[in-house]
Order: C-alpha cells, then structure tokens, then sequence
C-alpha cells in the first residue's frame, strides 16, 4: 500500500468518485427543481380562454388600465365590455400566480405580489403566451401553480426513476474509467522513477556507465537528464581518480627506486659513501618533498581550504622580484628573461605570496621548453577590471591536440613520462597548482601557442 503507484491511483479514484457523486447528486436535485418548474408554469387549465379574454379586452380599449378587474378572483368583465362574452373567473382560494406584462415586457399585473412596474423574469419570459390584437402583439401573459401544487404524476415519477438509474450507472462508469485512467496514468509516473531508482544503485555499487533514458513529463526528462550527467560527471572523476593514483604513483616509484638502488649499492660496497653519492640521494629525497607538496597543494584547492592573505597588490613589483630569482637559472640555461610592466599598473586583489608562486611555475615551464639562446618574456598589463600578466617563451611550442590539456594534471605532451638531462617534464603539476591559485583569487588562467612559435601562458588577477 506504501507504493506511490498504488497510492497515486487511490487518490485518482477518490477524487473521481467524489467529483462524480457530488455532479450525480447536484444533477438529480436540479432537474427536480427545473422539471417542477416547468409543471408549475405549464399546468394550469384555461390559459387560452384568458388569453382571448386579454385580447378582447385590449382591443376594447387599447390598454391595459383597469386589467386587475378581468384578473381579479371571481371577476367578470366591467360594464364598458357589456355586450361581450363573459369574462375569465379565478377562484378566490386559488394560489396561481398570473403575470401580465406589456409588450415591451413591463409588469402591468401581479396577483400575488402586486410588484407592478417590473421587469419580467427570465423564468416568466419563457413561460408567457403572447397577447394578440390587431395582429400585433401587445401583451405577455404568464400563469403559474406553486411549487409545492405542481405534483409529479406517476409518468414523471417514472422519468425521475430512469433519470436516477442513469445517473448511478452514468457514475459507475464514470469512477470505474476514472480508476483505469489513474492506474494508467499513476503507472506512467512512477516507471521512470523506477527506472532511476536502479540506475542510481547501480551507480551506488560503481558501475557508473548507466544512464537513464529520458521519457515521460518535462520534469521527469529534467530529472534524468540531470542524473545522466551527474553520473557523467562521476565516470569522469573515477577515471581522473585511477589516473591520478597510477600517476602518482609512477612519480613517486622513479625517486624511490633511484633511492633504494643506491642505498643497496652503498650497502654492498659497489658505491662508496661519498659525499657525492649522498647528495644525489638528497636531491631524489627533495624530488619527493616537492611532490607531496604539489599533491597537498592541489588537495586543498579541491577542497576549497587554501589560505589566501587577499589585500591590494603590487602585481608589477611581484613580477619583478620573481623574475629576479630566477635569472641565474636562466642565465646557466643560456635563456634571455626579460620582464615588462607599466608604471601606472593598478593594484590587484590577491595574494602576494600565491602570486609569486604562479609566476614561478609558469617560468619554470618556460624555462624547461626554452632551447639555449632562446627569449622568456613577462608582462603586464590593464584590462578592464583585471589586470594581465603573461609568461611567453620562444620555445617548441604546444601542438593543438595538446592544448587543451595542458592544465590537466600529471599531463606531459611527452607520453614516455621520462625526464631529460634538463628535467624536462617535470612532475606535471606546476600548471594545475597554478590554475587552482588563479582561480582561487577570482582570475582565470589560459594558453596560446603556434608550434615551432613557443606559447604564451595568460591570467588575470581582479583590481582591488
């Protein structure tokens, strides 16, 4: 009974039968009333004979004045129509009404209400029989019992009695279609909730290529829509999650096999334990530090817990400082770092520190692609309500397959993984951290490259 379906078409069905049984009800009342209404209007004997009588009258005088003598109980026609056939007699305890409008439809007579000056009803305008004298209509007359004095006789008592059978069988119908109907209807809710409702424990048990097909109401499509991407998006981060693993794991593997071949070496006396040897082993030890820092760094973005001193900024002077301490590295690279800012350059919103830090990665990528007697070149400069730094180098250039995927981590356009006697390559970190410390200071980050041309590396940072 808990089943939505099942609770759907209960409420299909109660609704119906309420909606049915109330009209069934209002229905039967209703055509008792209209059909005693109409008896009342339609059963009084003699209206003819009045209605030769007013005529008569009319014509005698040309108006209606003193008309209440003809309709009067008891009455007889006055002395003026002495000569004319006997008028029409009510009887004094008679409860008929008698309306006698003119011919514009203005009561002139009202024998129980006395409401002369009126307008007719709508009831009465239906119900009246035409005044005819000289060919012309010039009057309405309505009578009418009471209501309680129409008595429905054994033929009407007989329709009421099929009008009810109908009416029953007409609802029984009605609530037994209404019903199918909802189960129907009902049904074609519920099916695509089901439907998600598997897909999402598939999902729940990793198998994250399901996908719901979208049918039923917009909202529904909405809603499998919605879930087709959300496992999308989970497809997506699992893979980025294995490749991650793999990839950090291979990073690590390479230091730690450099480490411990050459402890076990020093170990079987193959090395011997020089001070050379030991800062070899420091320098994979550094490797290491560096890459666990990376991965702590790209961690806390992720997790929207970097800590950031915003406050207005010198971008100029951080691209000068950081240009700086990189210039010796340049300079035993044969590579020409130059740095460019306009005096007038506004201050930005950021941090100083992650501002030198994102300079210093993207000047180190520069530096690895460079070849000797090549150009690195920093600049800023305004735009609107940012400021724009770029970092462009004179190196190989990125090839357009490659491009948008430079940012992604653990990324190198070189599928051998393998670092060069310059360390090209590197951890393939550096452009994700800066990527994340750019946009965690409300900027954006992206690249341009001609191959063969070297590539430019953009981001802005907001003005304070």
């Amino acid at each position: 009974m808990n089943r939505l379906w099942v609770r759907l078409t209960l409420a299909f069905a109660v609704v119906i039968l309420v909606a049915v049984g109330a009209v069934a009800v209002l229905a039967n009342l209703r055509a008792g009333e209209a059909f005693r209404l109409y008896l009342s209007y339609s059963g009084f004997p003699g209206q003819d004979r009045l209605v030769e009588t007013l005529a008569a009258y009319y014509e005698a005088l040309g108006n209606w004045h003193g008309v209440e003598m003809v309709l009067a109980p008891a009455s007889t026609m006055p002395s003026p129509m002495m000569g004319m056939r006997r008028g029409f007699t009510f009887p004094r305890d008679s409860e008929a009404q008698v309306v006698l409008a003119d011919a514009s439809g203005r009561v002139v007579y009202d024998r129980l209400h006395a409401n002369v000056g009126r307008r007719w009803t709508r009831d009465e305008q239906a119900a009246a029989l035409d005044i005819v004298a000289d060919g012309e209509v010039v009057g309405h007359l309505v009578v009418a019992l009471p209501m309680q004095q129409a008595i429905l006789g054994p033929l009407e008592e007989r329709f009421f009695d099929r009008m009810r059978q109908l009416l029953v069988i007409g609802a029984a119908l009605a609530a037994g279609l209404g019903v199918l109907l909802g189960l129907a209807f009902s049904r074609s809710l519920t099916t695509p909730l089901q439907r998600l409702a598997t897909a999402a424990r598939a999902v729940a048990g990793r198998d994250f290529s399901q996908r719901v097909q979208g049918g039923g109401s917009v909202e529904m499509a909405e809603v499998a829509q919605a879930f087709n991407e959300m496992a999308a998006a989970l497809q997506q981060a699992e893979q980025l999650r294995q490749n991650l693993v793999a990839d950090v794991a291979h990073e690590l593997r390479t230091p730690l096999s450099v480490l411990q071949g050459n402890l076990r070496a020093i170990l079987d006396d193959v090395y011997p334990l020089k001070k050379a040897e030991i800062s070899h082993l420091y320098d994979e030890t550094r490797l290491l530090s560096r890459l666990v820092d990376d991965l702590r760094e790209l961690a806390l973005a992720d997790a929207g817990q970097l800590q950031m001193n915003l406050q207005p900024t010198d971008a100029a002077e951080v691209l000068r400082a950081t240009c700086d301490n990189l210039a010796l590295a340049a300079e035993a690279q044969e590579v020409h770092l130059t740095a460019q800012a306009p005096e007038d350059l506004p201050a930005v919103w950021a941090d100083p520190d992650r501002v030198a830090q994102i300079l210093h990665n993207l000047l180190v990528n520069a530096l690895r692609h460079t070849p000797p007697g090549g150009s690195v070149t920093v600049t800023a400069a305004s735009a609107d309500d940012a400021v724009e730094l770029t970092v462009s180098d004179s190196g190989e250039g990125i090839a357009p397959q490659d491009l948008p995927h430079i940012f992604d981590r653990f990324w190198r356009a070189d599928r051998s993984r393998r670092r060069d006697e310059r360390g090209a390559g590197g951890s393939g970190l550096g452009l994700s951290i800066a990527q994340s410390l750019v946009r965690a200071q409300g900027g954006r980050i992206w690249a341009e490259s001609t191959p063969g041309e070297g590539a430019a590396f953009h981001f802005t940072l907001p003005v304070a």
